[in-house]
């Protein structure tokens, strides 16, 4: 068991671009969920058992290095794996005339708060990550089924490089590669601040 308390620098720091060309990689693999926890037993893809034991206000970033044995040229690397995120495209809604576009927003908006789901909106987009299965998510846009709604799911790699910080934290909690703090807010479509804490569970504290 190798105790971590604190990380070594970034795969993406250039000293350690050119300090790891050549060397070996073992992942810890960790999910958005793990990645905000400072908590945390796990083993890597070699089965090196670690045991993660961070400051109260840090967690991982992707890329993060955990150890180097500079004799063996040898490192443990943090992956983090981002969940899915559903885009919903309301180019057709804001097309509209104003009273139908203003009806289908807000019954939008209750949709998606009724189901607790974080979201941010940029533009006529609004990016909603798979707090539940994927099936799920499509049932309740599907039994909406709002006229002018469309929505389809990408990685969340894929959607990070269109996000400010402080949006993919709102999506990603821990999983984002940007600092912040350990405990993190996000809005749902009712404008709620939703404390999310270090688990699948989610702590709503409702500001009316």
């Amino acid at each position: 068991m190798i105790l971590i308390e604190s990380t070594l620098g970034n795969v993406r720091d250039p000293e350690w671009v050119k300090t790891l060309d050549g060397a070996a990689i073992d992942w810890l693999e960790l999910d958005q969920w793990e990645a905000q926890k400072s908590r945390l037993r796990k083993a890597t893809l070699a089965e090196v058992e670690l045991a993660l034991s961070l400051d109260r206000n840090s967690h991982l970033h992707d890329g993060d290095i955990l150890t180097w044995d500079a004799g063996k040229r040898t490192a443990i690397v943090a992956r983090i794996t981002l969940r899915e995120v559903m885009i919903i495209n309301l180019d057709e809604v804001v097309s509209e005339q104003v009273p139908k576009m203003v009806q289908t927003l807000f019954e939008l908006g209750h949709a998606l708060g009724n189901q607790h789901w974080p979201a941010v909106v940029k533009g006529t987009k609004v990016y909603v990550p798979l707090t539940v299965d994927k099936k799920v998510m499509n049932s309740v846009m599907k039994t909406h089924a709002l006229p002018g709604v469309r929505h389809e799911f990408m990685p969340g790699s894929e959607v990070i490089p269109y996000l400010a910080p402080h949006e993919s934290r709102r999506l990603f909690g821990g999983a984002s590669d940007t600092p912040h703090s350990h405990h993190h807010a996000s809005k749902d479509a009712h404008g709620h601040d939703h404390g999310h804490g270090n688990s699948h569970g989610h702590a709503h504290d409702h500001d009316h």
